[in-house]
């Protein structure tokens, strides 16, 4: 009996063994950025755990922007370049796993790396938008962005003002609009909901196709641009 036990034992931690190793190595099968972005964007380099993309002049506001499960954050270095042309510092960091649930309180870095900025912003695509709502309820934060991403109940902002904004693809076969109209309320009554006609998950950062997602109907660069130009007219209003 005694023999039975100790083999038993020994096999439930060589099946644990087995199965942290294979996670391991699923969260290192990364989405990386493809060669698109880099005839869009020359220079992205990550230093210290981040993608920063600085504006010319000194920036008021920043944006923190956390990357989809398993996706590198080079792949968001187009939206975060033109964030940083219209005057805002945009940084998107390397999280432990790359699963940015595991690593949602990344954002304090870039916060105490610059703090003559006043405003942080912090959001993120898909996973990343679920570690931002994280972030941002237990931290305080100018506003919400979420990409094909919404707050759970445990983060919920229903009773609460904090601005938030949604851009959601309608071709999404992840982040589907149908969920984000089944998670609508737990955002704050300061929300404001955009669908980029045509779009799809994958587009909201630059790294190809990705399992489970629907074919889109507009090309990523008009994803990307639209993407961009909703953020900066919505931060332009709250910062007015």
């Amino acid at each position: 009996m005694k023999r039975f036990i100790k083999y038993a034992a020994i096999s439930v931690v060589v099946l644990l063994l087995v199965a942290v190793i294979g996670f391991y190595i699923w969260t290192q099968q990364t989405y990386q950025p493809s060669e698109q972005l880099n005839q869009w964007v020359s220079d992205i380099e990550k230093s210290e755990g981040w993608v920063v993309f600085e504006p010319d002049e000194e920036p008021e506001s920043g944006v923190i922007l956390y990357p989809g499960a398993k996706v590198e954050p080079e792949a968001y270095g187009y939206l975060a370049e033109q964030l940083a042309e219209a005057g805002y510092l945009t940084g998107v960091p390397d999280v432990r796993l790359n699963l940015a649930l595991t690593d949602s309180s990344k954002a304090e870095e870039l916060i105490e790396r610059y703090p003559h900025v006043d405003n942080w912003y912090v959001g993120g695509h898909s996973l990343g938008g679920v570690a931002a709502a994280s972030f941002a309820s237990k931290d305080e934060a100018a506003g919400v962005i979420f990409l094909a991403s919404y707050p759970t109940e445990g983060t919920s902002f229903a009773d609460t003002d904090v601005p938030i904004l949604s851009i959601y693809g309608e071709k999404d076969g992840l982040t589907t609009p149908e969920k984000i109209e089944e998670t609508e309320p737990y955002l704050s009554d300061q929300t404001t909901l955009h669908q980029i006609d045509g779009g799809n998950h994958a587009q909201f950062g630059v790294y190809g196709e990705q399992k489970g997602d629907r074919a889109a109907d507009i090309s990523v660069k008009e994803q990307q641009d639209e993407i961009v130009e909703v953020i900066t007219q919505w931060l332009k209003e709250k910062n007015s």
